[in-house]
């Protein structure tokens, strides 16, 4: 199974424990995190079912490119890193 981490910030105001979950794809490992824990959907994605403008999520060392289907594959065996970007001056 792939694993999926948030970042400290994330687990610190929403309770996102590192996990496993099954997925064939970015949007598959995001729905079997928010079965758990409903919270965090409306933190990550906006009222499309895209991904917010200060998150960005890795798969296997790499940015996602589709931020709006969430359509990047996720293998057996990859990490998910999920990330609140920071922004400000």
């Amino acid at each position: 199974m792939a694993r999926i981490m948030f970042t400290a910030n994330l687990e610190r105001h929403l309770s996102c424990s590192p996990g496993e979950v099954r997925a064939r794809s970015v949007r598959d490992a995001l729905k079997s995190v928010f079965a758990d824990n409903p919270r965090l959907e409306s933190y990550l994605l906006d009222e499309h079912g895209r991904l917010r403008r200060h998150v960005n999520i890795f798969v296997a060392g790499e940015m996602i490119s589709d931020r709006e289907t969430l359509s990047d594959r996720v293998g057996p065996d990859d990490e998910i890193y999920v990330f609140q970007a920071l922004s400000g001056g």
